[in-house]
């Protein structure tokens, strides 16, 4: 008996349980507004696609800076939104060693110049005098030893058995190794007097032109060690702190793993531009260039700014979804469409923002 009454107060409570959830999931609840009003057409015809903001260049997008070489980041001179000019230093690498490699080369340089000037500048008077010296001394030689044979000759002319024919033989000998000595002396003072040779010149020449070459190279090299900013623009983001270590891929960031340029440099960010992919199916319904008209919405955002049409990019590629363009790739094409627009108007919107963007100009006026 107990039992069935348990049964029966049990069934009561989930009668109960269940006329009550009835109730109150029958209520009307009223839906809470959007926390933005949606992106809509401002044209009664209109093509909508995807846009993503830019800096406003003339070509291209932004500015990826990479090193031409490995090193060690020792100096970063930029921070993120800076403004630069053309030939501004961004970052520095440890140029310790092509450093080194130019100084090096400098000296050998300017022996080898000091070397090839020495050369231009002979002879030297004091070479000069030398030689003129070593000229007198044989002369003199000359003259004795001439005279001692010409004094055995004559004896010997006289009377055979006055001087041994030994004695005389050796006085001849030392009258021509004279004479020989004399004319060297004689030879080696035109030597001197002519200067350096104009093939060894040459050859130094060469030494020189060859090693000024290296030089630049060597200097060209430790001057890729210095990132520079290559035209007037804003630091959009720096991926290199200081003894983090940069080459010709990148800088590894942390955070993705994955290596990403060094500096990245948009254009003054006065103006800003927008690239819209206009689907394929939907390009013949593009107006002529002085008829296109556009309109801009930032996600989260009830702004709405009128775009000016600046160019068409004419190629049609294969759409590559923004979020990850090396690995959302889809068989869809798309023509980019570039407009600009005034980033006073838009508020708070920045360079890689996706936006939603609706061209007009085609069917509203006749087509």
């Amino acid at each position: 008996m107990k039992h069935q009454n348990l049964i029966f107060v049990l069934s009561a409570l989930g009668i109960l349980t269940g006329l009550a959830g009835a109730f109150y999931f029958a209520v009307e609840r009223k839906p809470q507004p959007p926390a933005f009003e949606p992106a809509h057409s401002p044209y009664q015809n209109a093509i909508f696609a995807n846009g993503i903001v830019e800096s406003n260049q003339a070509s291209g997008s932004n500015i990826n800076v990479f090193a031409e070489v490995a090193a060690p980041v020792t100096r970063v001179w930029v921070r993120e939104g800076q403004q630069v000019h053309a030939g501004e230093p961004l970052v520095t690498l440890d140029d310790a060693v092509p450093r080194a490699q130019v100084e090096q080369l400098h000296a050998q340089a300017a022996a080898a110049r000091a070397l090839l000037d020495e050369l231009r500048a002979q002879p030297r008077p004091e070479a000069l005098e030398i030689a003129r010296a070593q000229l007198a001394a044989a002369a003199a030689a000359q003259r004795v030893a001439n005279d001692a044979y010409a004094k055995r000759q004559a004896s010997y002319d006289i009377d055979p058995r006055s001087i041994s024919q030994d004695a005389l033989d050796s006085s001849r000998d030392a009258s021509d190794e004279a004479d020989a000595a004399a004319l060297v002396a004689r030879r080696q003072l035109e030597l001197t007097k002519a200067g350096a040779w104009k093939y060894d010149i040459a050859s130094q020449q060469q030494q020189v032109e060859a090693l000024n070459a290296s030089l630049a190279a060597a200097q060209a090299l430790l001057g890729k060690y210095t990132l520079r900013a290559a035209g007037d623009g804003v630091v959009l983001a720096v991926g290199a702190g200081v003894g983090s270590y940069a080459s010709p891929q990148g800088a590894l960031n942390p955070y993705t793993q994955a290596n990403e340029p060094i500096v990245v440099l948009g254009g003054l960010q006065d103006t800003l531009q927008v690239r819209c992919y206009v689907d394929e199916i939907l390009i013949p319904r593009l107006a002529r260039s002085d008829r296109i008209r556009a309109q801009m919405s930032a996600h989260g955002s009830d702004r709405k700014v009128d775009l000016v049409f600046d160019r068409v990019q004419p190629l049609v590629s294969p759409k590559i979804q923004l979020s990850n363009q090396r690995e959302e790739k889809v068989d869809l094409r798309v023509l980019p469409v570039i407009f600009h627009f005034r980033k006073a108007d838009a508020g708070n919107v920045y360079p890689g923002q996706m936006v939603d963007v609706y061209i007009g100009g085609g069917d509203d006026h006749g087509r």
